[in-house]
């Protein structure tokens, strides 16, 4: 997509919009399954949580992908975009036992990570296979609330329980069909992911009908330009033989499973916002946008950065500019950073706007959330509707007369 591409998006749905590009999606899915080509069998199981639209499900089920679930919401919703049953994986965390059995009654894959459900799930369904959890207290990333797999983290079992893992097994006769780790996001170094791998074949080697080994994902994309990213090639090459290796000591070629998220989708979205006023104070501009946090929360949670470009004046002379949201909190997308000339009413477009940012959205301060718009085949296709003050109220319930009956049940009291 181009900069006029993105502005016909702006004059034809509105703005604030969030816009992805199809072409990036399968060249980002086709770029991983080159990379391990190696493999016999390898299933990629897209992360729905990353970008949950059903269209864009849709587009992942036709490339073959799988779907990697938390909810049994997004269970639902990868039936409804047509995946197969066997097709979607479900690894939740923290939820109740009756979630997972409604899920396993869908005929999804089920994954558990922790001891308590997994004994009472055994105990009660033994025939049911279950993948299980790791947690291989390795830190992958260098971000703390992105890095999941490290010795204080709620996700996975833990190495050092792996006992009494198997002690469960044993007791409830139940099939261990796969393994999983998720280390977390923003992988740098390959040999600490592959450290972590190492951990996981050897857990895998205590199960002797496994079907499959999820290595999670993680894998960081550039944010900026010159940012580093994950060598999926080089990756691919050395777990691809790896795990080659270990299929031939275990006697049975597995699947090595993948859940990417933000490594398929961050990149292809574009979100567009309008600016409302360029406000210099003493020390500072402020460049306010028609968004907030409540559209694009990742620079304020996780300290995110995205590049923003000001596509209404791509060549004008770079200022610095602090971009800020129309929310009544502390809303910051960017301080004091380099933008090309910015007047009101110029559109700016945050790059990286695909994975985690529509999902995340909200209607903090009462704000209606933005459309969603596919690019594909050069064509723009609305796949989400602008909020309406209607969609705002839908569900909340008016309660007719009931503080107007109060008043006047007050006044006969004072009478």
């Amino acid at each position: 997509m181009n900069y006029s591409d993105l502005t016909k998006v702006v004059e034809t749905y509105g703005d604030p919009v969030y816009v992805y590009d199809s072409s990036k999606i399968v060249t980002q899915f086709e770029r991983l399954t080159q990379a391990f080509g190696s493999v016999k069998n390898l299933k990629l199981n897209y992360a729905a949580k990353a970008l949950s639209n059903i269209s864009i499900l849709k587009l992942m089920n036709s490339l073959g992908s799988g779907l990697d679930t938390v909810s049994i919401q997004e269970v639902q919703l990868g039936l409804l975009a047509g995946f197969k049953p066997e097709s979607i994986i479900f690894t939740p965390n923290g939820v109740s036992l009756e979630e997972i059995e409604e899920a396993a009654k869908l005929g999804v894959r089920i994954n558990i990570d922790n001891l308590s459900i997994l004994e009472q799930f055994g105990t009660k369904h033994p025939n049911i296979p279950v993948c299980v959890r790791i947690n291989p207290h390795v830190m992958a990333g260098g971000n703390s609330k992105i890095s999941v797999g490290h010795i204080d983290s709620k996700f996975g079992i833990s190495i050092h329980q792996i006992p009494h893992l198997l002690r469960i097994v044993e007791v409830t006769n139940m099939n261990i069909n796969g393994i999983h780790m998720h280390t977390g996001s923003d992988i740098l170094d390959i040999d600490v992911f592959l450290y972590a791998s190492e951990i996981l074949f050897e857990t895998a080697k205590n199960f002797k009908n496994l079907d499959f080994i999820d290595f999670g994902s993680g894998f960081k994309v550039p944010y900026k330009e010159g940012d580093i990213q994950t060598n999926v090639d080089e990756l691919g090459k050395k777990l691809g033989s790896r795990f080659n290796e270990f299929c031939e000591e275990y006697g049975k070629d597995l699947t090595l499973a993948f859940e990417p998220g933000k490594f398929l989708v961050s990149e292809a979205g574009y979100f567009l916002a309008r600016v409302n006023v360029v406000k210099q104070t003493t020390s500072t501009v402020f460049a306010s946008i028609d968004t907030g946090f409540n559209h694009l929360i990742r620079p304020m949670f996780y300290g995110a950065t995205h590049q923003i470009v000001n596509i209404s004046n791509p060549e004008g002379r770079e200022r610095y500019y602090s971009v800020v949201g129309y929310i009544c909190e502390t809303d910051t997308f960017a301080s004091n950073k380099r933008i090309n000339e910015i007047s009101e009413g110029d559109i700016l477009c945050f790059k990286n706007a695909g994975a985690y940012c529509f999902t995340m959205s909200s209607n903090y301060n009462s704000r209606f959330r933005p459309p969603e718009v596919l690019w594909h085949n050069g064509e723009a296709i609305l796949i989400r509707e602008r909020e309406t003050f209607e969609d705002l109220i839908k569900h909340q319930i008016d309660v007719k007369d009931l503080f107007t009956a109060k008043k006047k049940e007050e006044k006969v009291m004072v009478k």
